[in-house]
């Protein structure tokens, strides 16, 4: 059928990048032999200087450095060491493949494109002289409204474990240090820098814990720990986190470094496990030398630090006589490109279809695409996941060329508004056009009024160019703020946060916020401006309008009453530095969803969002395809999946909640927080586990995703066995397309809980992605680990099999789980 085409690509492109991780694996043995004798008689030339250079960040003289720089010892020939975020693929000044956000690669579940794409993720690393990655992020997504939960893997330990394990074997293999993070429970944006988490020890074992040591088991060679606390002591100074659990338990030979200003002291610090500090050396800097001078500090300590550094050095080849940096090549770039619309089309989940999907021919031709991310994509998240693409696709584009001519467009709604007349400007100080230019460190205000024509509400827009970025020094970075009758509305400047993602059409950041303004009625506008110290500040005041939203809604309507379809875009900008409020979609895109839905009944509504976003409109659309952050390929992936080119296979990584309060963080002591306490009292029943257990409903369960094919599941057997169950059943496509389905195993908690404990009803204890051919049937087998069978003993402080019978469910979804046996575990 149709989607076998995108099997082939994916199959090409698979084959490319395993070649080019067999390569680079094959270069890395060869070379990277770690010679613990070299280190330490490297060691042994250090001066104290050269030493505790390697335990701080460093300006990086040539500019290269993506977030972190650490000069080496030219004199001994150790090379310099730079590190570049890299969630979502290499963030530096240059361009990179922008890869789907890590909930849509969650979403494949499929290790293998993992792997594939942590080898292409390293192999663009090295190309640009970058040497560690701070990737993957895998914190459990807890809240729902998390700010970075597209940053990381989901809300199940199982699933993220595989797959990070897999990211990591990737990253490593092609030749660059992965850094898993944030080591621990940094599960939220809000007070992340000084929130206490209070968390109990098995809840952090079986929820929060799988997947980091996943991580260790696949050879992750850094660390790097939380801003947060946990249980009163900081993440980046805890002994439990960073000794007992890490080194000793786990067997971590690599280094920890701290989050970005995440340090709080020297020789606490260093002695907990913490070996570098990341961004300068406030603490493991001068304050670290003078403490060792003192003899607060044993010059053997730094030692351990500093050799455990050089040793991950050592296994990705650093060491050596000569390191070349590899080159990249069109095939290469290709293969990249290719991956990442593999990893979009295969992540991507269908929510919702009443036969809509896929669009007909003669269908597409005539429909009406609506929303401003259908012209101008939204193909990544904000923050440390920011990646400048090297080509970006948008669907409007790809869907018009599907259609072979332009399709009919409506905005809907207008990101960057419109500029504020100057007529409704007014001031004391002289007229003002709602635009000015600052030289470089120079500041400047305006205080006036401004008068609205309308009562209603208006979102006012504050819209200037890049402040500065992480390489400033704050006091450096540019700032822009608005205040309304007295109140800051706007705070411009921010390093991660308060930004939309989306850039106005001449590429100014747009940042926004809604006000109520009475008709004729001065209301005070305070507007404080500086420009950073590298370059000007350009800025002006724009606003939407009732009478603007007003018309682009009718038009949007108007549109869609004479087009036999409608494809609505909504999004979500999900960035570091910020949670959400709410699970809503912002700027009133529900009201246009609504209005298109109620001019057309064969609506199509295409989401860009980093989570879960609430649905009120969700009777009264057709489709519903949740295409998350989709990378630089996103717009022909969407558009391939809407034309039917390829077949929608992706499963949902985390819950759909109906509501904003149904979830389990709702009570404010667990999410934010009270009193700068966060409590953990949910236990281990997160995600699915807890709407299972209340009984709750949810909008999109766990593992939830359609097909335009449909697969059958029979003959379930499940053998125990010493190191878990042996689980066999045949899948069979029993549809007209060919396509993927994530077939699903699950285990009920036991009968009897021990030690009086709480249990979820059941979680995913195993799982298989198979592609089948239309009519094709498979025996499918998978192992359930005896890890996922057990629960960690807060009596015995060790993992223990409950006694009894379990049963074992499969299915396509958390909550689609057709099969069922019950068996005894082996003990």
């Amino acid at each position: 059928m149709a989607s076998r085409s995108r099997f082939l690509t994916k199959a090409s492109s698979l084959a490319l990048i395993a070649w080019t991780l067999a390569t680079a694996s094959a270069a890395q043995a060869d070379s990277a032999k770690v010679d613990g004798a070299k280190v330490d008689a490297l060691i042994g030339r250090m001066t104290l200087d050269e030493k505790i250079s390697f335990l701080h960040g460093h300006d990086d003289p040539q500019h290269l450095a993506g977030g972190g720089y650490i000069p080496g010892v030219p004199r001994l020939n150790i090379p310099p060491l730079r590190l570049a975020d890299g969630p979502a693929g290499v963030r530096t000044s240059r361009t990179a493949t922008a890869f789907p956000a890590p909930v849509a690669l969650t979403a494949t579940f499929s290790p293998d494109l993992a792997k594939a794409w942590g080898a292409a993720v390293a192999s663009e690393a090295l190309a640009r002289d970058q040497q560690v990655l701070l990737a993957p992020m895998t914190n459990n997504v807890r809240v729902p409204t998390a700010g970075r939960n597209f940053e990381t893997f989901g809300e199940d330990p199982l699933l993220a474990a595989r797959l990070v394990g897999a990211s990591v074997k990737g990253l490593q293999d092609g030749g660059v240090i992965a850094t898993v993070k944030h080591f621990a429970a940094n599960n939220q944006e809000t007070d992340r820098k000084t929130i206490d988490v209070q968390v109990d020890e098995r809840t952090l074992r079986e929820i929060e814990f799988p997947p980091f040591q996943a991580a260790v088991e696949a050879g992750v060679g850094a660390v790097m720990c939380a801003y947060n606390k946990v249980g009163g002591v900081a993440a980046c100074e805890n002994p439990f986190l960073l000794d007992k659990v890490l080194r000793q338990e786990w067997g971590f030979d690599g280094f920890v470094m701290s989050d970005w200003g995440a340090t709080h002291s020297a020789a606490p610090a260093l002695k907990a496990g913490l070996d570098m500090e990341m961004p300068r050396g406030k603490f493991l800097g001068e304050a670290l030398k003078a403490a060792a001078t003192k003899g607060e500090v044993k010059e053997a300590d730094i030692d351990r630090s500093v050799r455990r550094i050089l040793i991950q050095m050592d296994k990705i080849g650093l060491l050596a006589d000569a390191t070349a940096r590899p080159a990249e090549d069109e095939v290469q770039r290709k293969a990249h490109a290719d991956l990442a619309l593999d990893i979009a089309l295969e992540g991507a989940v269908l929510l919702k279809n009443d036969g809509i999907l896929p669009l007909a021919p003669a269908v597409l031709k005539q429909a009406v695409v609506v929303g401003p991310t259908a012209k101008r994509a939204l193909f990544g998240g904000g923050g440390s996941a920011e990646v400048k693409p090297t080509a970006l696709d948008n669907p409007y584009d790809a869907l018009s060329a599907d259609a072979g001519a332009a399709l009919v467009f409506a905005e809907g709604l207008r990101l960057e508004g419109e500029s504020i007349p100057a007529a409704v400007l007014s001031s004391d100080i002289g007229s003002f056009t709602g635009a000015m230019t600052i030289e470089k460190s120079q500041s400047s205000a305006w205080e006036g009024w401004i008068t609205a024509p309308e009562t209603g509400d208006y979102e006012l827009m504050l819209q200037f160019t890049p402040v500065g970025g992480l390489a400033l020094a704050e006091a450096d970075r540019g700032m822009a703020d608005v205040e309304l009758d007295g109140k800051r509305i706007i705070e411009g400047g921010r390093l991660f946060g308060g930004s939309r993602l989306i850039k106005t059409s001449d590429g100014l950041l747009n940042q926004g916020q809604i006000v109520r303004l009475e008709a004729g009625v001065r209301h005070r506008l305070k507007l404080t401006v500086k420009a950073s110290a590298v370059e000007p500040l350009r800025l002006r005041l724009a606003w939407t309008t009732p009478v603007l939203r007003r018309r682009l809604l009718a038009e949007a309507a108007a549109a869609a009453k004479a087009a036999p379809a409608a494809i609505v875009f909504a999004h979500v900008e999900g960035t570091e530095g910020e949670d959400n409020r709410t699970l809503a979609l912002p700027y009133r895109q529900d009201e246009l969803i609504e209005a298109v839905a109620a001019a057309n009944p064969n609506t199509v509504v295409v989401l860009n969002t980093g989570a879960p976003v609430l649905m009120p409109w969700i009777d009264r659309v057709k489709a519903v395809l949740q295409m998350w952050y989709p990378g630089q390929r996103g717009g022909q992936a969407t558009a391939d999946l809407l034309a039917g080119r390829a077949n929608p296979s992706g499963r949902l990584p985390v819950t759909f909640p109906a509501t904003d309060n149904q979830t389990a963080v709702a009570q404010p002591e667990r999410s934010p927080g009270v009193d700068g306490r966060q409590t953990y009292s949910e236990g281990v029943r997160v995600g699915y586990r807890w709407y299972d257990a209340e009984g709750v409903k949810p909008l999109f369960p766990f593992g939830h995703g359609l097909s335009y094919t449909r697969f059958d599941y029979s003959g379930l057997k499940v053998t125990p066995a010493a190191d878990g169950l042996d689980v066999v059943f045949t899948l069979r496509n029993a549809g007209p397309w060919d396509g993927a389905e994530v077939a699903q195993v699950y285990v009920d908690g036991p009968t009897t809980p021990p030690e009086g404990l709480v249990f979820a009803p059941r979680i995913l204890a195993g799982f298989e992605r198979v592609t089948l051919r239309a009519g094709e049937s498979r025996e499918i087998r998978v192992k359930v680990a005896r890890r996922e069978l057990s629960y960690w003993s807060p009596r015995a402080k060790a993992w223990r099999l409950p006694p009894g019978s379990r049963h074992v469910r499969v299915g396509g979804s958390s909550r689609d789980l057709p099969l069922v046996l019950e068996v005894k575990s082996a003990p």
